[in-house]
Formats: structure tokens, C-alpha cells, sequence
């Protein structure tokens, strides 16, 4: 009786109610009511009620935490540990040899273990974490030479996407002093070294080609791309190794709270509500565990739509201040998580679409997120042969499974957790957009096309 007690917080008042009927027929008709009740939510078989989940400490590991913390786990029978990681190869390998049962994870990473770039395995997302989230930030003396390249309104501020166009004659200037100029990026497949490279490259500024031979990624580069984990950056910055990086928050308005750094745009302005953040299984694990699969995919599908409810953000930025999950000052992590984002010291602009973990079908796995992936790493070498438009497709359905997503989704509508209508009707493509900085046309089914629109980066004929 206590797990179940437990398990759903309006079982209480019946268990108490039943104890203190003297009717055998009362006592009898609550009995009846409670197992119906609890039939209900729990409608599937476990197979491993106790898992233990990795991610690093980033705000968009959000869901894990608001999962654990609001109950939606053990709503669902499963017991977990969440547990803060080192840096993203951790995560990658500790989930690969089983020593985590899943983990939030970057998106490039299942994508490249399957398109054979660095450590190979058979990873599955049934569950997309969250929109947006990074921002590119650089030293404050970068910033003090780009400010004036940059367009500014009546008031004198910036004027909002700033381009790399800016920081061009400022790299040409450190070329001329015989400085290499550096920043930093926190994984050679993550959004941010993809995010980074596009900014720069449409402004015109070669951000390297990787190569068999050349893993950093920096052949014919004019800008010097190296990893660096997203908690250190800020520190990396202030040391002067670098002079500006891509990072998740909070680490961003890190450099503003601590008056290091200046973030000069956001990547909801490089590709607005683009895909981030993922939660990644094996397939073994997803084999031998389908319910438990769904079981976790409904807790966070859960966790996404309590995050972005009104009102619920301040709640999660305590849950998320906690020295367990991001461990970062409440005021830092307010800056972006509650609808502003801060770039120069005092510029803090509305921006309520920063964090976004629900809407828009943020949690659903589209294949014409990852496609784009696929399409970054071809771009820039990781994928070292042409491929053709078919093999785009067919690799990321065999990491993307928005057929996980959907029975978990049903089964949440049917228990009122979300409505009917929050389930996308689709092939898995979003439409072809525009929404990048350079206003470029991304169509996940033509994806040759696409590689090929590109003054910088690899060019490839159509491939039989």
C-alpha cells in the first residue's frame, strides 16, 4: 500500500476513507474505486522500474530535473537518479557500455554515432528536450572593437540579429598582428560548433574543414574552433585561451554576471526555434525495455508542458539553482529562463521564446531536425564522402522514433495530461523554412540542395 500512496498523491484521502468505513459494501465499493483508479495510471508493464540518467549542467536539462522533482517519474512506476556528468564524451560513452540507462544528450551525438563520425553505436531519441537556449558570447575587449561595426537605433543600442559581419575586421586585425583568433564550442558534433560555424560562414569567415587527418576541424580555418565544456567557458574566457565561445545557458549570462563577456546574438537568431537538446537510449536498451521507454517519454513529455506553462518558471529556476542539477545563482539562471535575455551589461531584452520546452511540438523528434545535423557534418567534412538524398533520410529513422513518442503521447492524452490536439499530424518534416540569419531555404527532403547553397563548405553532385 505505500507505493502505491506513493505513487499518486488523491489515493490518500480513499485509503483513509476506506480504513475508517465500518461497512463491509463501503468498504468493498472505495476498493473497487481505488484499483480502477490506479489501473489508469498505470497502464504499463516496467521492465526496469530503477534507471539512473545522465546530463551536464546545462538550463535545458530541464525536464530531467522538473520529471524527477514534480513526481512525473514515479507517476509512472520508475525510480531515477539523475546524475551530472563531466563533460559531453562521458556522456556519450557511459551511455554507449550501459553504465547510464540514458542521458540528455546533444543532438549531433546519436546522429553521428550512426553516420559513423567518432564513437559508432546504435543510439535512439524518442524525445527532443527543448527549442533555442544557446547564445555566442565574446571577451569584452572583442566586443569593444566589434560594437562599432554594428548598427545601432535611435537610442544607440544594437540593433538586434548582430551579424558576424561585425567581428570580421576585428579577426582580420588580430591576422595583421599575427594572432590566431580562438573560441570556443563544446563538441566537435554539438549544436553550438554547428550554430558557431553558420554564423560565421555567412558573414564570410572560413570556420574550418575537418578531415580524416584533421579531427579539430581546421583546415583552411580563420577562426581557431576548439572544445572546451560548457561549465569551464566562462573561466576559459577570462583566462584569455579563447575570446569568445557558443554555449548553452547559463553560461552566457554568466560572462554578463560576472562582467567578462558580452553575448552578441542567440540561436533562436541563427535558426529561430531550432532543435537543441535530446534524450538519447540505446536501441538495446530500447529493445529490451520498450514499456519502460514510453514510461520515460511520457514523464517527459510531461515535464516539457509543466515548463512552459505561465507561471511555472520561477519554480524551475529554484529547482534548477539546486547544487544537484545546474548549480548555478538564481539570478543568473532568471536572466534567460523567464523571458529575457541579457547581452551588454543593463541591455537586457525581452526574448520569451529563449527557453522553449513545449511548445511549437518542441519535445516531438522531427526527422527534419536531425536531417539538418547530417547536413552540417557533410557540410563541413565530418561526413567525408558525398551521399545521397535517401541516405539522409534512412539514417536518421533509425535514430529519431517519433513512434515512441506518439504511444507515449496517446497514452497522456487519454490520462488528461495534455490534449489531443498537442499531437503533430505529420510525415515527421517540418515545411521548408527561411528562419536563418542569412535567410537561407532549409528543405529537409532535398537535402543536396540544400549542402549545395552554400558559398563555404563542402559541394556535392547528386549521388545514385
Amino acid at each position: 500500500m505505500k507505493s502505491i500512496i506513493k505513487k499518486s498523491s488523491w489515493i490518500l484521502p480513499i485509503v483513509v476513507l476506506l480504513c475508517s468505513c465500518g461497512s463491509k459494501e463501503k468498504k468493498q465499493a472505495i476498493a473497487e474505486n481505488l484499483t480502477t483508479e490506479v489501473s489508469k495510471t498505470k497502464t504499463l508493464e516496467i521492465e526496469k522500474p530503477q534507471l539512473t540518467f545522465g546530463f551536464i549542467k546545462l538550463t535545458d536539462m530541464a525536464p530531467l530535473a522538473i520529471a524527477k522533482e514534480k513526481g512525473f517519474f514515479e507517476d509512472e512506476g520508475l525510480f531515477v537518479s539523475v546524475e551530472a556528468q563531466s563533460n559531453w564524451k562521458n556522456v556519450l560513452d557511459r551511455v554507449i557500455d550501459g553504465q547510464l540507462d540514458g542521458s540528455h544528450m546533444l543532438a549531433g551525438q546519436p546522429i553521428a554515432a550512426a553516420a559513423g563520425f567518432g564513437r559508432q553505436a546504435e543510439l535512439v531519441t524518442p524525445f527532443s528536450m527543448d527549442l533555442n537556449g544557446n547564445g555566442i558570447t565574446v571577451s569584452n575587449d572583442v566586443w569593444s572593437k566589434m560594437k562599432p561595426n554594428v548598427p545601432k537605433d535611435t537610442n544607440g543600442k544594437p540593433i538586434h540579429p548582430i551579424k558576424a559581419d561585425a567581428l570580421k575586421p576585428v579577426i582580420q586585425d588580430y591576422k595583421n598582428s599575427g594572432k590566431a583568433f580562438k573560441m570556443g564550442m563544446v563538441f566537435p558534433v554539438s549544436t553550438h560548433n554547428y550554430e558557431i560555424r553558420y554564423w560565421l560562414a555567412a558573414a564570410g569567415i572560413h570556420p574550418g574543414m575537418y578531415t580524416a587527418e584533421n579531427v579539430q576541424g581546421q583546415i583552411d580555418a580563420e577562426v581557431l574552433l576548439s572544445v572546451t565544456p560548457p561549465p569551464q567557458m566562462p573561466a576559459t574566457l577570462e583566462a584569455g585561451t579563447i575570446y569568445g565561445y557558443c554555449v548553452g545557458e547559463p553560461w552566457n549570462q554568466q560572462a554578463v554576471f560576472k562582467g567578462i563577456g558580452v553575448p552578441v546574438t542567440t540561436n533562436y537568431d541563427i535558426w529561430k526555434n531550432n532543435p537543441e537538446k535530446v534524450f538519447v537510449m540505446t536501441k538495446k536498451f530500447i529493445d529490451e525495455n520498450p514499456n519502460t521507454a514510453i514510461a520515460v517519454t511520457k514523464a517527459l513529455i510531461r515535464a516539457g508542458k509543466w515548463l512552459d506553462e505561465p507561471g511555472n518558471r520561477a519554480e524551475a529556476v529554484k529547482i534548477l539553482s539546486m547544487s544537484q542539477y545546474v548549480g548555478a545563482d538564481e539570478a543568473v539562471l532568471a536572466n534567460s529562463m523567464t523571458g529575457t535575455f541579457e547581452f551588454e551589461k543593463g541591455d537586457k531584452r525581452e526574448m520569451p521564446d529563449f527557453n522553449v520546452f513545449y511548445k511549437y511540438n518542441a519535445t516531438y523528434p522531427f526527422y527534419s531536425d536531425g536531417i539538418w545535423f547530417l547536413t552540417q557534418m557533410r557540410r563541413w567534412g565530418q561526413i567525408p564522402e558525398a551521399k545521397p538524398a535517401e541516405w539522409y533520410a534512412e539514417t536518421i529513422k533509425d535514430v529519431y522514433r517519433p513512434d515512441i513518442w506518439k504511444k507515449a503521447a496517446e497514452l497522456i492524452v487519454e490520462e488528461g495530461h495534455i490534449p489531443a490536439a498537442d499531437i503533430p499530424d505529420t510525415d515527421g518534416y517540418k515545411p521548408a523554412t527561411t528562419d536563418f540569419i542569412d535567410g537561407t531555404t532549409y528543405d529537409a527532403k532535398d537535402p543536396i540542395s540544400y549542402i549545395n547553397s552554400f558559398t563555404i563548405g563542402n559541394k556535392d553532385k547528386a549521388v545514385q
